[in-house]
Parts: C-alpha cells; structure tokens; sequence
C-alpha cells in the first residue's frame, strides 16, 4: 500500500513539473509562429551555384 501512495505522489509530481514546462513554453511565446511551416517548404534552402 504504501508503494501505491509514493508512485502516486512521484507521478503527480512529475506531471505537474511538464504542466509547468508547458505553461511557461506558451507564456513565452514558443508556438507563436504560424506563418513560418507552411512557407517554408516552398523555398530551397539555397541556390545552388555554377
């Protein structure tokens, strides 16, 4: 039983430690690009020389 309560609490612990990772990702504006994906497959990297 006394497993059960410690896996419990290390895996809230854990879930909340991604929680706040996620939460400061978008507060910090990491997802903000929206125009960027979808463009940049239509452009090469760089041109090539001759």
């Amino acid at each position: 039983m006394t497993v059960i309560i410690l896996l419990l609490g290390v895996s809230i612990s854990v879930s909340a430690i991604f929680l706040a990772g996620f939460i400061w990702s978008v507060r910090h504006k990491q997802y903000d690009d929206e125009f960027s994906p979808p463009v940049r497959i239509l452009f090469d990297d760089k041109p090539k020389e001759v």
